[in-house]
């Protein structure tokens, strides 16, 4: 066998572990914007700053002397010229210059110069034609990509990336990243234009992606593909979602809806719980909730919660905003089993799944998702909400039943024996819009 003559990378003497770290730390944090994480969550995705130094190192050659190669500087030369290298990767691992042509064209220029090295000291190789050309890069593979930030970086530093996986939700990711991207580069949009930008469309396109470089023209296509879909859906079930006006009665319960005061916000989704008859005698006649939590939202500063207002054997559901009470995390249900809302009396999962199998599980809407400014809101539903939804007539189509796998499909339990059965009305309206 010919040895292949391989220079010491400068990934086997030194890093600036400082800079890319820091870079690391910066990249995770969640204001961090136009990371490929928010396409699609990945549980083990890695920095893509990390990624960028690793391959970047893996392919330069490192400047210190190597006498059975008869390559390298001196110690005192390949110090400032490893100082130099240094200055790049810490450029590099800038978030703000992941698409930094100018940073990025100096990483490729290195990495071109140590290939054509390598491939110079191994011209005398048999397969040197084959294995060494000088005029291409070697490909890149990763087996197991995962979230693809190795294979992502790669090919932004110039290498033809492949890229597989066992997992298709880690296949589609790579596919959606490295393979469909490339092939649409510096393309204009092909999709019909939105109808809402018609008006203006310079400011809202030509101004912003003047000449489509890039895959502005494939992103472009994305949001209008996007706002077809949301037209259709609009055209096919929007009325199962009218619009809610904010009236001074809502106001005054709610201050924090001052702003939407007189206007109509979109109606996006209803929350409801599943509900079962109390237990206990007195109450025999009024159904309780089953819900795990009544937090709709924990996120801090935007605290929202559902306060089940009780009178006599009756209840209501009104949406707050603050901290929630202890009592609102626990809900009314938990792994021993639920309570009544009326007398905390308990019901365990043997008279729950009797009674669902029986059919005489209900639901009550617990909270209306509207569209605000800057996210959700959650509002208050009223029992015109709740009869309207109700009303719902919605389309029959074929119904999947669930193969049962105890511990795994506990929804049979429960009488629910088919996909349809899990969803309410409203829902099973969705899955034939794409059609």
């Amino acid at each position: 066998m010919y040895p292949i003559k391989a220079p010491k990378k400068l990934i086997e003497v030194a890093l600036p572990l400082d800079a890319i770290n820091a870079a690391c730390a910066i990249e995770k944090q969640p204001f961090t914007r136009k990371h490929p994480r928010s396409m699609h969550i990945w549980w083990a995705r890695r920095p893509q700053a990390a990624a960028r130094a690793v391959i970047f190192a893996q392919m330069v050659n490192d400047p210190g002397y190597e006498r059975y190669l008869g390559r390298g500087m001196n110690k005192e030369k390949a110090a400032a010229e490893r100082e130099r290298l240094f200055k790049i990767i810490e450029d590099l691992v800038q978030w703000e210059n992941t698409n930094n042509e100018d940073v990025l064209e100096r990483a490729r220029a290195e990495i071109w110069k140590s290939w054509r090295e390598t491939c110079d000291l191994n011209k005398g190789h048999p397969l040197a034609a084959e294995l060494f050309n000088p005029e291409k890069l070697p490909g890149f593979h990763d087996p197991f990509a995962g979230g693809g930030a190795l294979p992502l970086e790669a090919q932004r530093l110039g290498l033809e990336s492949y890229a597989s996986d066992l997992n298709p939700v880690a296949v589609t990711i790579n596919k959606a990243m490295i393979e469909i991207p490339p092939k649409f580069l510096g393309s204009a949009p092909l999709g019909p234009e939105i109808s809402a930008n018609k008006a203006n469309k310079k400011s809202a396109t030509r101004d912003a992606f003047e000449d489509w470089s890039g895959i502005k023209g494939l992103a472009e296509d994305i949001r209008r593909y996007g706002a077809l879909m949301c037209e259709k859906a609009q055209q096919r079930i929007g009325q199962m979602y009218p619009p809610i006006e904010v009236t001074s009665e809502m106001v005054a319960e709610r201050p924090d809806l001052r702003t939407y005061l007189g206007e109509k916000l979109q109606v996006i989704a209803w929350i409801w719980s599943r509900s079962v008859r109390s237990p206990n005698p007195v109450f025999s006649n009024a159904e309780v909730p089953l819900v795990s939590t009544f937090i709709l939202s924990g996120k801090k500063g935007k605290e929202t919660y559902v306060d089940p207002v009780v009178e006599g054997d009756k209840y209501t559901f009104k949406v707050k905003v603050g901290v929630p009470p202890e009592s609102a995390k626990n809900g009314t249900v938990s792994r021993k089993g639920a309570i009544c809302l009326f007398s905390n009396a308990p019901i365990d999962f043997k008279c729950l799944r009797s009674e669902a199998k029986a059919g005489r599980f209900g639901r009550r809407l617990m909270a209306v998702v509207a569209e605000g400014v800057k996210g959700r809101i959650y509002l208050s539903p009223s029992a015109t909400h709740e009869n309207y939804a109700e009303s719902i007539e919605a389309e029959r189509f074929a119904e999947t039943p669930i193969c049962h796998w105890p511990g795994r499909t506990n929804v049979v339990e429960y009488g629910m024996t088919k996909f349809l059965g899990r969803r309410c009305k409203n829902s099973q309206l969705s899955p034939p819009l794409a059609h």
